[in-house]
C-alpha cells in the first residue's frame, strides 16, 4: 500500500490529507508540531483580543477522525533523506513513497533576529496571546504610572510592515483604543494613545491598486492610525524604533515585515529563492525528485504568471487539493497535469466596518467591503463547530463596542511563594495569644 507522508497540518497540508481521506489502498501519516489546525487569516484577532484561540483552531485528529486510512502524529521533522525515501522526525524514522512539505513559514528579520525579542511576530497562537499580553499591560502599566514621559512611552504602538497583517494590526490597535477600552480607565485616556504604521516602500498594501492602498491609508488615519511610508527600520530595542534619523520610543513594537520559508525545505532541495523558498516544477514537486511536492508558503511556483504565487490561505488550498488529486492520478496510471491557480481575489480588513477587496476588475471598500470579508472569513473555517460562536462573538463586538477576550496571561505558569513575612505581632493580635517560639530543627 503506497504510504503519503505530509509534513505539517496548515492549510495546504490538512487539504491534502482531506483529498486522499477515505481513499482505498492508500495510507497517509500527518504529522505537525502542534495538534492544531490555525486559521491564520483571522489570528490578528487574537492577538487584539477580538476572539479566543479556540474560536480560530481545532484539533487535527478531530478534522481527520473521520478518515481511517490517515494517522496524525505531533512531531517535529529533524532530516529527510530523500535517497531512501526516509523522513526522521524526533520521535523516530517514517518511510513513504510520497512525502508533501508543507511546513509553511515564519518571520524575517532581515538578517536581525536579535530585534524578535522585541518586535514578536504573528505567526503562532503563542505569538498571538503574547501580543495580546505586551499591548493589555501596556495600558495597564501606563494606568499606574505617574511619569508623563512613561506614559507616553507606553501608549504608543509601532507596528512594522504595511502588508495585510500589519494593516491589520494597525486598525485592530487604533479601533480598541479609541473604543473598546475608552472608558475603563480612570488614569490614562486610552483614546489618546498613538499607533504608527511603519512601511519601508512608497506606500502600503503594494498588492492592491493604488487606489484601494489609498483608501486603506484614509481609513487608518480615520482610526487615529499614523501612516509611515519610505521609512525603513534601522534598529529596535527595549527603547523603541529608529527609521534612519528618527527615534520612536515605544514599550511595544508589532512585527509584519517578512517572512522565510521553513528551512527544513532547503533541507530538501538547495534550489530556493531569496526567501528560502523551494523553487518547484510546474507539478509543484521537486528537481530530480518526482515523489517530493512542496506546497503552500515553502513552494515557489512561478510557472503560472512569471512571479511567485502570494503566501496566502487560497493558493495553499488548491495547491493541497491538487496534489491530493495527482497522487490518485498517478496511482491510476494516469498523467500528471500542472498545477493551475484560480485567483479568487484579495481583501484586508482595517479596523471596524471597513475593508477593501478587490475580485478581478471589481474593487469594493467601506462597509460592503467589510461584510463580503466577515462572510468569506466564516465560510472558510471549515471543520470548526464553532462557526456560529464565532458569528455571535463578532455580531456582539461590533454592536457594542466590546471585546470579550481581553485576558492577560502570563507566561509564568508555577506559583511561587511570596517572600512576604507577617508583622511582628500579627498572630498574637489575631489569635490573641503570643506567637510560638521558633523550632529547633536536626541538622543530619
Amino acid at each position: 500500500m503506497p504510504h503519503v507522508l505530509i509534513i505539517g497540518g496548515g492549510f495546504a497540508g490538512l487539504n491534502a490529507a482531506k483529498g486522499l481521506g477515505g481513499v482505498r489502498g492508500v495510507e497517509v501519516t500527518l504529522v505537525d508540531r502542534t495538534n492544531h489546525h490555525l486559521f491564520q487569516p483571522l489570528l490578528y484577532q487574537v492577538a487584539m483580543a477580538g476572539l479566543s484561540p479556540a474560536d480560530i483552531a481545532a484539533p487535527i485528529r478531530s478534522m481527520l477522525s473521520r478518515y481511517s486510512n490517515i494517522c496524525v502524529l505531533q512531531g517535529e521533522l529533524r532530516s529527510l533523506d530523500l535517497a531512501r525515501n526516509v523522513a526522521v522526525a524526533d520521535f523516530g524514522e517514517l518511510t513513504f513513497d510520497y512525502l508533501i512539505l508543507a511546513c509553511g513559514a515564519r518571520h524575517s528579520y532581515f538578517g536581525h533576529d536579535d530585534w524578535e525579542e522585541f518586535a514578536p511576530g504573528l505567526k503562532t497562537l503563542e505569538q498571538a496571546t503574547e501580543i495580546r499580553r505586551r499591548v493589555l499591560s501596556a495600558y495597564e502599566e501606563a494606568e499606574r504610572t505617574k511619569s508623563p514621559d512613561d506614559r507616553k512611552r507606553l501608549l504608543t504602538f509601532v507596528v512594522v510592515g504595511g502588508g495585510p497583517t500589519g494593516v491589520e494590526l494597525a486598525g485592530a490597535i487604533g479601533e480598541m483604543s479609541r473604543f473598546t477600552l475608552a472608558k475603563d480607565f480612570r488614569n490614562i485616556d486610552p483614546t489618546l494613545a498613538r499607533v504608527i504604521l511603519v512601511e519601508a516602500g512608497a506606500r502600503i498594501l503594494p498588492m492592491f491598486s493604488e487606489q484601494q492602498a489609498a483608501r486603506a491609508t484614509r481609513d487608518l488615519e480615520h482610526l487615529g492610525v499614523q501612516v509611515w511610508t519610505n521609512s525603513p527600520v534601522t534598529n529596535i530595542d527595549a527603547e523603541g524604533v529608529e527609521c534612519g534619523n528618527e527615534s520612536i520610543r515605544t514599550a511595544t513594537v508589532l512585527w509584519a515585515a517578512g517572512v522565510r520559508a521553513s528551512p527544513i525545505g532547503a533541507a530538501a532541495c538547495p534550489d530556493v529563492d531569496r526567501q528560502g523558498r523551494v523553487i518547484v516544477e510546474p507539478d509543484l514537486s521537486i528537481k530530480g525528485h518526482k515523489n517530493v511536492f512542496v506546497a503552500g508558503d515553502q513552494a515557489c511556483f512561478t510557472h503560472q504568471t512569471g512571479k511567485p504565487l502570494p503566501g496566502t490561505a487560497p493558493v495553499a488550498m488548491q495547491q493541497g487539493r491538487y496534489l491530493a488529486r495527482t497522487i490518485q492520478r498517478e496511482l491510476a496510471g494516469k498523467p500528471r497535469q500542472p498545477f493551475h491557480f484560480i485567483d479568487k481575489g484579495q481583501m484586508a480588513t482595517i479596523g471596524r466596518s471597513r475593508a477593501i477587496v478587490e475580485i478581478g476588475r471589481l474593487k469594493m471598500a467601506g462597509f460592503p467591503a467589510w461584510l463580503l470579508w466577515l462572510v468569506i472569513h466564516i465560510y472558510y473555517l471549515t471543520g470548526f463547530q464553532n462557526r456560529l460562536l464565532v458569528v455571535m462573538q463578532w455580531a456582539w463586538s461590533y454592536f457594542s463596542f466590546r471585546r470579550g477576550a481581553r485576558l492577560i496571561v502570563s507566561k509564568e505558569w508555577r506559583l511561587r511563594e511570596r517572600a512576604a513575612i507577617p508583622p511582628t505581632g500579627s498572630v498574637s493580635q489575631l489569635s490573641g495569644k503570643s506567637p510560638a517560639p521558633p523550632r529547633a530543627t536536626e541538622a543530619g
